[in-house]
C-alpha cells in the first residue's frame, strides 16, 4: 500500500510540475529544467508524464527529451519484471 501511495503522490508531482512547464512555454516565461523532468520521471512519475505528453502536446516532438523519457519507462518496466519475479 505503502509503493501505491507513492507512485500516486510522485504521478501527481510530476504532472503538475510537467503542466507548469508547459504553460511557462506557452507564457514565454523561464521553464523547468528537463533534468528536472527526468528526474521526476525517474523517481515515478512516468507514466503521469507520458499521458500528458500527448494529451496537452508537450515535449513530444523533441526527440531528446522523450528518447529519455522511453528508456526510463524501460527501465522501470525491467526493474518491476525483477521485483516481482525475485522478490515478491
Amino acid at each position: 500500500m505503502v509503493f501505491f501511495n507513492y507512485f500516486c503522490f510522485i504521478s501527481l508531482v510530476s504532472a503538475v510540475v510537467f503542466a507548469l512547464d508547459k504553460y511557462k512555454a506557452k507564457h514565454a516565461k523561464w521553464r523547468i529544467p528537463e533534468a528536472t523532468l527526468h528526474m521526476l520521471e525517474a523517481a515515478g512519475g512516468v507514466l503521469a508524464v507520458l499521458a500528458l505528453m500527448y494529451t496537452i502536446r508537450h515535449k513530444n516532438a523533441k526527440f531528446s527529451y522523450y528518447s529519455i523519457t522511453y528508456l526510463i519507462l524501460a527501465a522501470w518496466l525491467v526493474a518491476l519484471f525483477l521485483l516481482q519475479k525475485y522478490v515478491l
